[in-house]
């Protein structure tokens, strides 16, 4: 059963007149539904109470939604640090938040962040004379999850869990601990029993002990566990693959090219496992380009609904940790049988794309086919490469030589052109942890977008950008990826933005102006902070069947089909290209595509949420065996409360607080994004280079405290001198005695946006 024909067997089913109010599971088993199919069911379910299709009643009965006063709405809600929070209504997922209603303290009963609830609507007149929309929350209709991680210890002989992260400030009482011999600063996850409110503590029992907090992997096991990430593949799910692996004997059947003889290499990091694309390149007689794009066939072993596919579609991408992956395939498909590695014969879906000397494209040709790869090279191999061809000539065949210096002019063009066009290009560094041989966390460095990466990047994008086309042109509904046109009231907020900082520009609601301005600040110490404002002023990419553009690359149509080992939607995609070849029309519908486009948008954002936090994880338990340790950094942004660092060499981003620089009196200057004393050079602003000290570390927290030791160099335009700022408070200095209270947001970035 197709989601779409799941959801409309719930909605008939609910909407018969003789339907009595049951649990999701009790239609499961009217509809004849088996045990592995029920989770599928409370997903579309829940779903469909997102939707307001359908409501939840006492006990958790589903029914249809009863008619309510039009001030009450249904959200998902998320909790802040300080106990207030907002709830987003389900017509603008992945849209704007200016629809967000507030829900103070107060109001906001025992739900926790990612609760759907039903809330009670008010507005009153904000400070600018706007009307902001303020609630309350009436019920809570279905919780996100009942399972926390956190820290186990006890007080006063009463065991007591805090929950990592800020979301719980207060502990939380657990039932008998011994039941699972848990002692004191031992990573647990917990079941909430009694969610804490603000008139009542919260309750919980531990269900797993993971281990000694700051043990190695603990901190990993703990991320898995805090974002619901997927464990170990069943046994249905590894005998289906190894059924794959048992019927596959490389041999080149009927209706697939054999491009075996083709010289086709991959480029990938250092450290991969598995490889889904291969590029080969020609320059055709009349002078034109004939770019061959060979992604794995993974749709030949994942078969439409078998155990392999079932498991695929509920992960719907591969998550990528610091020390591990949690593969959307098994390790016998994605590492073995559908990875294109060197001198072997793979399966693959392939597009041929013709373009014109100067990079236009005029043709495209997909097709499945058989590749054998000539040559796997690592991005750090082909940069060398590019750096002196000379000294690869003898390491290399004529053919594989040749085809690298082609791969470069070809990829240098398309890049050119896609600029002209108005594409833009974020500086945002992937940070990379670096392990040493015992796993332990020795350093950390940001990744270079270098030319090697730039040639692959290219490719993908013509092929994403050439399938869409064809599906496109075909009349063919399929999954896009489409990343929506910026809100023209954030992109003035930007604008705004920009020019306190110095930079004079027009509209940023034209592409170009904000291309010109990614120029400006390129290598610049605002260069951070105007390309995570700029990040902040865009929707998220999302998957859609919705004809939308793709704004950031400034492409009309796109989709995903270069990574089907790791992303789902790709997946699909290659599906769609075989009905295509066959002429068989599209067998999903549009809401059934909406509904897995959501699905594969939530657990994409969910992996990357989890890379991002144990990535940050580790580094601060990296910190907190070095207090004391000094680094240079620059400031990357600056509030009320004190101004955050990063660090140039190791990228960690950490809190000066205003209550540690002792030698002024400093308040908050929001125009110019500083902090500003009363002595003559005491300005502290966004973009100034500083040496600080690690001061304090809160793993569970999340949170980095740096001492300041001494400005470096000062931002132009701002002044040019300060004292240094002395470790201990002198008599005489003026000490800063900040008049709110210390407001710890949980991440440093979700800070600098509020």
């Amino acid at each position: 059963m197709t989601e779409f024909e799941l959801e409309q067997a719930i909605l008939e089913r609910v909407a018969q007149s003789n339907y009595r109010p049951v649990k999701p599971r009790k239609i499961a088993k009217k509809l004849g539904l088996d045990e592995d199919e029920v989770r599928r069911l409370k997903k579309t379910v829940k779903r469909l109470v997102r939707e307001g299709r359908l409501a939840y009643g006492a006990n958790h009965a589903v029914g249809l939604p009863t008619a309510v006063s039009s001030n009450r709405m249904t959200g998902t809600f998320r909790r802040m640090q300080d106990g207030y929070g907002f709830a987003r209504p389900p017509s603008v997922a992945g849209k704007d938040r200016q629809d967000d209603v507030y829900i103070a303290r107060k109001n906001s009963a025992d739900a926790s962040t990612g609760d759907t609830v039903l809330v009670e609507v008010s507005s009153r007149r904000g400070e600018r004379g706007g009307r902001l929309r303020h609630g309350k929350i009436v019920r809570i209709l279905q919780r996100e999850t009942h399972r926390f991680v956190g820290t186990y210890f006890d007080r006063g002989g009463i065991g007591l869990v805090q929950v990592d992260g800020t979301v719980f400030r207060q502990p939380i009482t657990v039932g008998d601990a011994g039941a699972k011999n848990a002692r004191p600063d031992d990573k647990v996850v917990i079941e909430m029993v009694r969610f804490p409110s603000p008139t009542h503590d919260g309750e919980a029992v531990i269900v797993e002990v993971l281990g000694r907090r700051g043990e190695p992997g603990v901190d990993t096991l703990s991320i898995i566990h805090e974002f619901n990430l997927p464990g170990a593949f069943a046994d249905e799910v590894l005998e289906d693959a190894r059924g794959q692996a048992a019927a596959f004997d490389e041999s080149i059947g009927e209706g697939r090219r054999d491009l075996t003889t083709e010289p086709v290499v991959t480029i990938d990091p250092e450290d991969a496992r598995d490889f889904d694309d291969a590029i080969s390149l020609h320059e055709l007689e009349n002078g034109h380009w004939l770019l061959g794009v060979h992604i794995a066939d993974v749709s030949h072993f994942v078969r439409e609904k078998t155990a392999l596919d079932r498991e695929a579609r509920e992960r719907a991408t591969s998550t990528y940790l610091p020390d591990r992956v949690i593969p959307m395939l098994p390790e016998l498909i994605s590492n073995n049988l559908a990875s294109l590695q060197p001198d072997r014969v793979r399966y693959t879906k392939t597009a041929l794309i013709e373009f014109t000397p100067d990079g236009a494209r005029v043709a495209v040709d997909t097709c499945s086919a058989a590749i054998c790869s000539k040559r796997r090279f690592t991005y750090e191999e082909v940069d060398d490469y590019l750096a002196g061809p000379k000294r690869w000539k003898e390491k290399l065949t004529p053919e594989v030589y040749a085809l690298l210096g082609r791969m470069h002019r070809l990829a240098m063009i398309l890049r050119r052109r896609r600029f002209e066009r108005g594409a833009l290009e974020l500086s945002m560094p992937e940070v990379k942890i670096d392990l040493n041989k015992n796993g332990q966390v020795s350093g950390a460095h940001l990744t270079e977008n270098t030319e090697s990466h730039q040639i692959i990047e290219e490719f993908m994008l013509a092929a994403n950008e050439a399938v869409a086309a064809q599906l496109h042109e075909a009349e063919y509904l399929f999954l896009r990826r489409v990343h929506g046109d910026p809100d023209p009231r954030k992109l003035k907020q930007l604008s705004e933005f920009v020019h306190e900082l110095g930079f004079d520009v027009d509209s940023l609601e034209s592409r170009f102006e904000l291309q010109s301005l990614l120029k400006r600040v390129a290598g610049q110490p605002e260069q951070h902070a105007v390309n995570y404002a700029l990040l902040r002023s865009m929707q998220k990419a999302i998957y859609s069947p919705v004809e939308e553009g793709h704004y950031a690359l400034a492409s009309d149509c796109y989709c995903h089909f270069t990574s089907p080992i790791r992303r789902y939607p790709d997946l699909v995609v290659h599906r769609l290209l075989e009905r295509l070849w066959r002429q068989k029309p599209p067998r999903a519908q549009f809401d059934e595509l909406a509904s897995l486009g959501e699905h594969c948008s939530d657990r994409e954002q969910r992996a990357e949420k989890a890379e991002r936090e144990l990535t940050k994880v580790k580094l601060l338990n990296y910190l907190s065996t070095r207090v004391g340790d000094e680094m240079d950094g620059v400031i990357t942004g600056v509030m009320e409360f004190g101004f955050f660092v990063e660090g140039s060499k190791l990228p960690a981003e950490g809190l000066v607080h205003v209550s540690a620089l002792q030698d002024d009196y400093y308040h908050f200057d929001r125009a110019s994004h500083s902090l500003a004393g009363n002595r003559a050079g005491n300005t502290w602003r966004l973009g100034d280079y500083v040496r600080v000290a690690v001061a304090r570390v809160d793993v569970d927290q999340r949170e980095l405290d740096f001492r300041l030791i001494r400005r470096l160099r000062q931002r132009s335009g701002g002044p040019r001198q300060s004292k240094p700022t002395p470790k201990k408070k002198s008599a005489k200095s003026r000490v800063t005695k900040p008049k709110s209270k210390r407001r710890r947001p949980a991440k440093a970035r979700a800070r600098r946006k509020k």
